[in-house]
Formats: C-alpha cells, sequence, structure tokens
C-alpha cells in the first residue's frame, strides 16, 4: 500500500475513535463566522489528523487550520486536504452518518482518498495512481492496515442502464435548483428514487453502486469533496462542475466549489 495512503488512514481511524468518545458525551455546539457548528470532535480529531500527516513533507490544507494564503498555496505541487469531521450537522442530530475525509492532491487532482465512517467503523479508501477503490468493513477503531487490506472489497459502480435513476439528496442541503434538477430527470421519462445521505457519503453511494447519480447545487467547500472525489474517479466516476463542464480542481484560490454533478455519464 502507498505510504501515503496507510498514513491517512491510519489518521482517519484514530481520529474516528476520539470523535466516538465525544460523541457519547454530552457535548456543546459552538457557531463559527460562517455560521456552522463546531464540536470538541472537530478540533480533537484535526489535532490528531494533523499529528499523523504533518510527519510527511506535504502541507495541509484543513476545515479547521488557520487558512493559509493563496499567495503561500499556489506554490504548491501537492497538499493534502482534510475535513476531520464532515458532516457535523449530522453529527449533532447523532444519526451516525458524519465522516472523516482526508485527500491528498497534486496539482490539483485528487491522488488519493480515504473517507471513514466512525459510526458504523466503515472504511473507504482509493488510490488513483493504481484505478482502485475499497470499502472495509472494520470491528474496532484500532484495525491494523494488513487486517484492512484482508477485509477490503472492491468498489464497483452500478452500470447506470434502465429507466430507473437513483438520485443521491443531501439529509441537511437539498437545495431548491437540485429538485429542478430532479423534476427535469422526470420530464425526460426517468422514473426517480431519492437516496438521502449526510456528509461525503453520498459520493461513496455512487462508488460502490447504490445511486447513479449526485447532484450538488448548493455550496461545498474543497474538504467536503477531495476525498469523496479521489473514492468517485478511482472507479471512472466523475465529478463535473456546472461551471468548467470538467473534473473540480482544489487548491484553488476560493476553496469553494462551484455547483457540481457526479455520475459516471
Amino acid at each position: 500500500m502507498n505510504k501515503n495512503l496507510r498514513i491517512a488512514i491510519e489518521a482517519s481511524l484514530k481520529a474516528g475513535e476520539v470523535i466516538m468518545e465525544v460523541y457519547d458525551t454530552t457535548f456543546n455546539v459552538e457557531i463559527k463566522e460562517d455560521k456552522s457548528p463546531l464540536t470538541e470532535a472537530d478540533k480533537k480529531a484535526n489535532d490528531i489528523i494533523n499529528s499523523y500527516l504533518i510527519e510527511t513533507p506535504i502541507p495541509i490544507i484543513s476545515e479547521e487550520n488557520k487558512q493559509i494564503d493563496f499567495e503561500v498555496r499556489k506554490n504548491w505541487d501537492s497538499c493534502w486536504i482534510v475535513d476531520p469531521v464532515d458532516g457535523t450537522k449530522e453529527f449533532i442530530k447523532r444519526n451516525g452518518e458524519f465522516t472523516v475525509n482526508i485527500a491528498l492532491i497534486h496539482n490539483g487532482v485528487p491522488q488519493l482518498g480515504v473517507i471513514y465512517v466512525p459510526a458504523s467503523k466503515t472504511l473507504y479508501y482509493a488510490d488513483n495512481i493504481k484505478n482502485s477503490a475499497y470499502k472495509a468493513e472494520l470491528s474496532n477503531h484500532n484495525t491494523s492496515i494488513s487486517t484492512i487490506l484482508e477485509k477490503s472489497k472492491m468498489l464497483r459502480p452500478k452500470n447506470s442502464e434502465g429507466n430507473l435513476i437513483e438520485v443521491v439528496g443531501s439529509r441537511s442541503h437539498m437545495s431548491k435548483e437540485t429538485l429542478d434538477y430532479i423534476s427535469q430527470l422526470k420530464t425526460e421519462g426517468k422514473d426517480i428514487d431519492i437516496v438521502s445521505k449526510g456528509s461525503s457519503l453520498k459520493f461513496c453511494l455512487v462508488a460502490e453502486g447504490k445511486a447513479d447519480i449526485y447532484p450538488r447545487f448548493a455550496p461545498t467547500m474543497e474538504w467536503d469533496t477531495a476525498a469523496g472525489q479521489a473514492i468517485c474517479n478511482a472507479v471512472g466516476i466523475n465529478v463535473i462542475s456546472k461551471e468548467t463542464n470538467k473534473s473540480l480542481l482544489y487548491n484553488k484560490e476560493n476553496l469553494l466549489n462551484p455547483w457540481f454533478i457526479v455520475s459516471k455519464r
């Protein structure tokens, strides 16, 4: 296994462990300047992930780190992009649909990605150089890499033929534009089934063949999507910007993503 991928997996598992320790307590919720929620889990997970990744020579962009000026970042050919708790709203609701997201980016393109679901101990990971992505159902957060490899099953997206289209929708962010897009599919004669999920699990549903398409016509940041795009790209799923009609790129001057669609089309 790629050394950086191994480090990212180990960081995600250890972060997942501390996240669940907070999850099982009565925790406080802060509101950040951008109006998004923040908990002790976000902070502790971020510290743990940074402690693993800082041992690599690769700089880190994390939702919970102080953001580095683009005049510095533009000189990076590689960087980590991290969301220590993606789906903090789902964490607060205690519905289990929150993830740890870690991606390695090279020249704006995801090279590897890890998504860990602490509540279910489910791990998704991808190496885009090898065009391979996997899912492993774990029994505990301290699982060794060798055991992870034994438990890993290759992800395979759906063969999207037929009239039924399974569309991934957000638990917390279904926008009017997304609803309009779904309505347009229906006018084309398609039968639509909505699959609702929180956090980066929406990418995973498409990558593992449990949905056909994920339209996101609402704001996201690079740390929300980088790991999910890595996993999707590794199995031939595209994450296409509505602005450029090309794949989403990373370490941009503005870390806000454009609207996008995740599909094989």
